[in-house]
C-alpha cells in the first residue's frame, strides 16, 4: 500500500516555492478553487535583443495536484471548503495555490542584485503603471513593498495596488528609465485591517519600449514561468528569475489570487545596472562599493549609444567609511577599531545587557573621555530601540568613524564639537531584536556578485564575507520587539499621568515638582510591569497585525534594556538627545502621550514647546530628503505640509515613551527622528542615506549650545552647588545643576528672568538674554546661605554659636512669639 502511494506521489507534478513563502501545497487530493487570469500559451523562446511579438496574456488553463511527503510518511487530510475570511486581524484566511507549471528555480535563492528602489522611493510614482486600479488610493504608486495604509479603506492612502475586479488580465509595470538587469521580484499582499487581498501566482514580462514584450521562461521546458506568490498579506516572498533579463521595463502579471478577493500586490524589483560607463558607476557607487567588476567588451560602453534614456540617479558618498550592515559581532569589532584609531578622544563602555545577554555598547567621544568636564554639556544619540529599524544603527557607526577621521584631519567643526561637548552614541538599544531581523535579511556573501562576472572583490580590500542584503524579506515588524516580545518605546515609566493629575489638583510646583519626577514605587520592583495598551494606538496597520499575533493587552515586564538606559540617564547629566527610528520621514517631539485619556491622537505640547519645535526643525531642515520638495509621502501622511515635524501625541499616542520619560525624569530634551521610509535599507543605499543625514546629525549636536549655561556656586566657598534648581519665568519646567554646580538650559532667543534656588540658600533672580549668536549665554549664580543653614552647619561641626547669630535668632523667636 505504501509503495503504491509513494509511486503515485513520485509522478505528481511539483510546484516551485519562493523564498520566504509558506508552502503552496494544499492538504488534499485536488486543488482548491482559485480566482485568476488565464495562463498564457507557451511560445518559442526569444532573446532580449529580439523579443517576440506576442500578446501580453494568452489563454489556457492547467490543473495540478499537490502532495506533502514528511519523513517518508504521506499525510492526507480531507479537503475543506474555503470560506471567505472575516475582516478581523486575528483571523488567518485560507490560502489558495497557483496552478503553475514546474518552475526551475535555484535550490537556494540568493538575490544577486540590490532593490531597484520601490520601497525607498528611488523609483518615482511616474515610473509605475498598471492595467487598471480600483481607486486612486489603490493606484500603481501604492504598489511598493512594505507600504502602510491608513486606518480607513477607500482613502488616498490605501495599502497596495489593486486592479479592478473586472480586469481579466491585470498587470503592474515598472519603468527603470534605463536598460537594467532584472534578477528577481519580491511581493506582498494588501496592507489593510479590513480586507484580505493578495496574489498567489504571477508571470513576469520585459520590454525595451513598453509595446513589445517577452516573458521569463523555464530553463527546462521553455514555457512561461509562473511564480508562486503570497499566502498572507504581510510576509514578503522572493522569486528569482530563472535567467536575469536586460530591459527597461518589467511587468508583473497576476495569474491567480485569493478566492473572493481581488488582484492586489506590493512589490520590490531586484535589479543591477548594465552600463560600463563612468556615469553609471557613479550612479551605483553604493552597490559597487563591495565589488570591482571588469565588464565584457560589449558592455564597456553604455548600451544606449543614442542617449535616449536618462542616466541612473547619482547615489553614494565620498567619505571613505564602512558602508555595511553590522551584526552584533561586527558592530563590536568596528567600535573597537574606531577606539584604537582615536584612543585620545574615544572610549567604549557598556551600560548593561539585553535579555539574551548582549552588551549595550556606547561610544563616548570627547577630548577628555571618561570624565565630566565642568561646563561641558553631555549629548547622546540612541538608535535601534526597535531592532528592525536598522538605519539609525548604521548612521551612528558611520558618525563615530567620521568624527574620528575628521578630528585626526583637523577639521575645525569636528574639533570644536569634540572639545566643547561630550558625545555618547548608543547604536543598538535592542541588540536582540536586531539579530532577529539581521538573521532574516543578512546572508554572508563574498560581496554582491557583479552584474555579469563572478569573483567580485571588495574595493576596500575586505576579502571576507559581507552581510549586504537589505530588508526586503523582513516585512514590517519582525525584530521590532526585544526577545521578551516587549516594545521598548512603551516600556518606560508613565510620569505624564501623575504630573497632569497633580496639575489638575493645583499641586504643581509647590507640592509636586514640575521636573525630575521620581520613579513610581511599583516601577522599581524587580518584577515591575507596565501596560502596553498604547502600542495599538502607535502601530501602523502592518504592525497592528503583528501586535495582535504576538502580544496581548496584559501588562509586560520592565525590560532589562529599559532599566539599563534609565540607569544611564541618571548617571550622566544629559542635556540633549535624539532617538533614531525608521519607517517614516519626520521628526516628532514631546509630549508623545495624549493628555486626554484614551485619545488616539491629540496635540499635547510641553511647556518647552518652542524649544522642541526649534530642535525638530533644525534636524528636518538640514536633512536632504526631508527638504526635497518633490518627494512623495512614505505611507499615509504627508508630513512635508507641516515642515516635516509633528507633536508626537498629535501623530499617535505613545504612553511610556523614552522621550517623555527623559523630559520629566531628567534634564534631557529628546526628540524622535524617523530617518527613512525604509526601516532596513539595502546596503547599497547606505552611502546616500549617510549623505542625507550627515549634516543634520552634526547640526543637531551643535544645538546644545543654544540657550543659557553657567555654574551655581556658594558665595562664601566658591564651590559648585549640586541639585540647585534653575527656573525660567513663564516656563513651567525647571532643570537642575550637576554635581559640580554646572547647568545648561535650552532656550530660544529672547529675554528671560531666571531664578536659581537651592536648599539652605537664598534664591537669586537675574535677567539673561539669549541671542541668535552661536554659543550658550553665560548666566552664573552665587548663592548665600540662609542663617538657618549656617547654624545647621555649625552645630554639625560641633562649634559654638557666634554671639551675633545668637542675638539674631533670639529676636526672630521673639517676633514669632
Amino acid at each position: 500500500m505504501w509503495g503504491l502511494l509513494l509511486a503515485l506521489a513520485a509522478f505528481a507534478p511539483a510546484v516551485g516555492v519562493g523564498v520566504g513563502a509558506p508552502s503552496t501545497s494544499v492538504l488534499g487530493l485536488a486543488p482548491p478553487a482559485t480566482t485568476g487570469a488565464p495562463i498564457s500559451t507557451p511560445a518559442p523562446r526569444s532573446s532580449p535583443a529580439q523579443p517576440p511579438a506576442e500578446k501580453n496574456n494568452g489563454t489556457s488553463e492547467q490543473h495540478v495536484q499537490f502532495r506533502i511527503i514528511k519523513k517518508k510518511k504521506i499525510v492526507m487530510k480531507k479537503r475543506k471548503k474555503l470560506i471567505r475570511p472575516r475582516p478581523l486581524v486575528t483571523d488567518r484566511p485560507p490560502v489558495t495555490t497557483s496552478p503553475a507549471e514546474t518552475l526551475d528555480l535555484p535550490e537556494k535563492q540568493e538575490p544577486g542584485c540590490p532593490p531597484l528602489g520601490l520601497e525607498s522611493l528611488r523609483v518615482t510614482d511616474n515610473q509605475l503603471e498598471a492595467s487598471s486600479s480600483q481607486s486612486f488610493g489603490l493606484g500603481p504608486h501604492r504598489g511598493r513593498l512594505n507600504i502602510q495604509s491608513g486606518l480607513e479603506d477607500g482613502d488616498l492612502y490605501d495599502g497596495a495596488w489593486c486592479a479592478e475586479e473586472q480586469d481579466a488580465e491585470p498587470w503592474f509595470q515598472v519603468d527603470a528609465t534605463h536598460p537594467t538587469r532584472f534578477s528577481g521580484v519580491i511581493t506582498q499582499g494588501r496592507n489593510s485591517i479590513w480586507r484580505y487581498d493578495w496574489v498567489t501566482s504571477y508571470k513576469v514580462q520585459f520590454s525595451n519600449d513598453s509595446r513589445t514584450w517577452w516573458g521569463s521562461r523555464n530553463r527546462s521546458s521553455g514555457m512561461d514561468a509562473v511564480f508562486p506568490a503570497n499566502s498572507d498579506p504581510e510576509t514578503p516572498v522572493l522569486n528569482l528569475l530563472p535567467e536575469p533579463q536586460v530591459a527597461r521595463f518589467i511587468r508583473l502579471l497576476p495569474q491567480t489570487w485569493l478566492e473572493g478577493g481581488t488582484s492586489c500586490l506590493r512589490a520590490e524589483i531586484l535589479a543591477c545596472p548594465v552600463s560600463g560607463g563612468q556615469s553609471d558607476k557613479a550612479g551605483w557607487a553604493g552597490y559597487n562599493l563591495h565589488c570591482e567588476c571588469t565588464l565584457p567588451h560589449e558592455l564597456n560602453s553604455p548600451p544606449d549609444p543614442n542617449d535616449l534614456f536618462p542616466e541612473a540617479p547619482a547615489l553614494g558618498s565620498l567619505d571613505p567609511l564602512d558602508f555595511r550592515h553590522h551584526n552584533y559581532k561586527a558592530m563590536r569589532k568596528l567600535m573597537k577599531q574606531v577606539n584604537e584609531q582615536c584612543p585620545n578622544i574615544t572610549r567604549v563602555y557598556s551600560i548593561g545587557k539585553s535579555h539574551q545577554g548582549l552588551k549595550l555598547y556606547v561610544m563616548e567621544m570627547s577630548d577628555q573621555p571618561g570624565e565630566h568636564e565642568l561646563g561641558e554639556p553631555e549629548v547622546r544619540y540612541v538608535a535601534g530601540m526597535h531592532g528592525n529599524e536598522a538605519l539609525g544603527r548604521e548612521l551612528l557607526l558611520l558618525l563615530m568613524q567620521f568624527l574620528c577621521r575628521e578630528f585626526l584631519r583637523g577639521d575645525p567643526r569636528v574639533t570644536r564639537l569634540l572639545t566643547e561637548t561630550r558625545i555618547h552614541l548608543l547604536p543598538s538599544m535592542n541588540p536582540d531584536g536586531y539579530e532577529t531581523a539581521f538573521r532574516r535579511v543578512g546572508r554572508l556573501a563574498q560581496g554582491p556578485p557583479c552584474p555579469f562576472l563572478p569573483g567580485a572583490r571588495s574595493l576596500l580590500g575586505l576579502n571576507k564575507p559581507l552581510p549586504w542584503q537589505g530588508s526586503e524579506l523582513v516585512g514590517w515588524a519582525e525584530g521590532r520587539w526585544n526577545k521578551q516580545g516587549i516594545d521598548l518605546n512603551h516600556n518606560f515609566a508613565d510620569l505624564n499621568t501623575p504630573l497632569w493629575e497633580a496639575e489638575d489638583d493645583g499641586l504643581v510646583p509647590d507640592t509636586v515638582p514640575n521636573h525630575h519626577l521620581p520613579l513610581p514605587a511599583y516601577y522599581t520592583l524587580p518584577n515591575a510591569t507596565v501596560s502596553i495598551l498604547g502600542a495599538v494606538a502607535e502601530a501602523t496597520v502592518g504592525a497592528l497585525v503583528s501586535v495582535s499575533r504576538h502580544s496581548s493587552p496584559a501588562p509586560v515586564q520592565v525590560a532589562p534594556e529599559t532599566r539599563a538606559v534609565i540607569d544611564w540617564m541618571e548617571r550622566i547629566p544629559f542635556v540633549l538627545s535624539a532617538n533614531l527610528h525608521g519607517g517614516e520621514l519626520v521628526v516628532s517631539y514631546p509630549f508623545d502621550m495624549t493628555r486626554t485619556p484614551w485619545a488616539a491622537r491629540e496635540l499635547t505640547p510641553t511647556p518647552d514647546d518652542t524649544v522642541f519645535r526649534w530642535l525638530s526643525t533644525v534636524y528636518a531642515g538640514t536633512n536632504r530628503v526631508m527638504q526635497d520638495p518633490d518627494r512623495r509621502p512614505c505611507h499615509n501622511q504627508d508630513f512635508s505640509l507641516h515642515g516635516n515635524v509633528i507633536n508626537g501625541a498629535d501623530w499617535h499616542t505613545v504612553p511610556g515613551s523614552m522621550n517623555d520619560f527623559s523630559y520629566l525624569h531628567t534634564n534631557c530634551f529628546e526628540v524622535t527622528v524617523e530617518l527613512s521610509c525604509d526601516k532596513f535599507p539595502h546596503e547599497n543605499e547606505l552611502p546616500q542615506e549617510w549623505e542625507n543625514n550627515k549634516d543634520a546629525l552634526l547640526t543637531y549636536l551643535e544645538q546644545v549650545r543654544m540657550g543659557i549655561a553657567g555654574v551655581v556656586r556658594d558665595k562664601d566657598t566658591e564651590l559648585g552647588i549640586a541639585d540647585a534648581v534653575i527656573a525660567v519665568d513663564g516656563i513651567n519646567h525647571d532643570v537642575t545643576t550637576a554635581w559640580g554646580g554646572d547647568y545648561w538650559r535650552l532656550l530660544t532667543p529672547g529675554d528671560y528672568m531666571v531664578t536659581a534656588s537651592a536648599e539652605g540658600y537664598h534664591t537669586v533672580t537675574r535677567n539673561c538674554r539669549v541671542t541668535f549668536e552661536e554659543g550658550p549665554v553665560p548666566c552664573n549664580f552665587r548663592l548665600t546661605k540662609t542663617p538657618k543653614q549656617r547654624l545647621r552647619e555649625l552645630l554639625a561641626a560641633g562649634a559654638k554659636v557666634p554671639p551675633d547669630l545668637r542675638r539674631r535668632l533670639e529676636r526672630l523667636r521673639g517676633q514669632k512669639d
